[in-house]
């Protein structure tokens, strides 16, 4: 069954800030606090930039993939429907 991907991002939030290593990259990188992984959880903007994030790493979507038990493409099928995922890249 395909989950949402409302509900694979918000499991690799999830994920995510269970990673003690990951976790202080990721808030490095996008500017985010421990605040706004609470009080965020539901934007679908906030959750887009959570799965950019992963997707910048193969070992990281990886990982996540094996530990939530989902296939390999599943972060990027998510992110394809969240704001911006559809959006053409110029690269």
């Amino acid at each position: 069954m395909r989950e949402s991907a409302d509900v694979v991002a918000i499991r690799a939030l999830g994920w995510l800030v269970g990673n003690d290593e990951l976790l202080p990259v990721f808030l490095g990188a996008t500017g985010a606090s421990e605040a706004d992984l609470r009080s965020r959880a539901d934007d679908p903007v906030f959750l887009a930039s959570v799965l950019d994030f992963l997707l910048m790493d193969d070992a990281w979507v990886i990982a996540f993939c094996t530990g939530a038990n989902l296939p390999g493409e599943a972060l990027m099928q998510a992110r394809a429907g969240l704001p911006g995922g559809a959006d053409p890249h110029w690269t």
